[in-house]
């Protein structure tokens, strides 16, 4: 069950965290794995984990919120199977203290980087036959976070492209999903708590873990395992979904 052998996958923001894990795991399934990064340095470590599985991965540097930039990989790789748009950044800040510069970034990548991905990727999808999305929201789709204005706008705009995209192109054979983790332990959050609370970083890790209801931060490999199954041709009934993998956030959290 859930073999991606045969398939070629896009993973954009593959070379750490959960995007990292997403290709490890892709790969060990079977897949040929492209990593779109900034740099190609930035997917050196994903790389070189693939490698020595003899696994198949390919790395692009490419930023998603160029459009033509992320035109030419998607041409340069050819006909795809599976793209996975989770390329993203966070930002601390309420409506009226997100500068419009840091609003549009967030906006650039995170939004217009997902529609640049799969606006590159429907072309490889018909010459197949088929394909499959997978687009990472957030709990901050469903719940709003305090001070996360404009990640939690972000995020919502992605659930909400996911159901259009996906009633757009159901009849094509095209699958679009998206996930809602909570807290996952990443680099990323490591090096967001030690920038913003020096000194408190253990202090930090532990309120931030117990925000989660199971009492932990889920593991990137646990939200991997997710995206395998919905790529993967069990899922094959499933389209236009969102996923929350956050140990009781939305619903236990009162």
């Amino acid at each position: 069950m859930f073999s991606l052998v045969n398939k070629t996958a896009v993973i954009t923001g593959g070379g750490s965290g959960i995007g990292k894990a997403i290709a490890v795991t892709f790969a060990a399934q079977g897949a040929a794995v492209h990593v779109l990064e900034l740099t190609t340095e930035a997917a050196a470590d994903t790389k070189s984990t693939i490698t020595a599985a003899g696994g198949k991965v390919s790395v692009h540097a490419c930023n998603v919120a160029n459009k033509d930039e992320v035109n030419k990989v998607f041409a340069s790789i050819g006909a795809i199977d599976i793209l996975v748009n989770n390329a993203g950044v966070a930002h601390i800040g309420k409506a009226d203290t997100t500068p419009e510069a840091d609003f549009d970034r967030v906006m650039s990548i995170n939004v217009k980087g997902v529609y640049h991905c799969i606006a590159a990727a429907i072309p490889g999808f018909r010459a197949n036959g088929s394909g499959v999305i997978i687009n990472m929201a957030s709990i901050a789709a469903w719940v709003g976070l305090a001070d996360r204005f404009v990640y939690s706008t972000a995020k919502g705009a992605v659930m909400a492209m996911t159901l259009s995209v996906a009633k757009d192109y159901m009849h094509e054979n095209i699958r679009c999903n998206s996930i809602s983790p909570a807290r996952v332990h990443t680099p990323f959050v490591d090096g967001f708590i030690a920038k913003n609370y020096p000194g408190k970083e253990a202090e930090m890790f532990e309120k931030l873990s117990a925000s989660q209801p199971i009492g932990r931060m889920a593991q990137p490999e646990e939200v991997a395992a997710l995206a395998l199954y919905l790529a993967s041709d069990e899922a094959s009934f499933i389209t236009g979904c969102d996923y929350p993998i956050d140990g009781g956030f939305i619903k236990l959290n009162n």
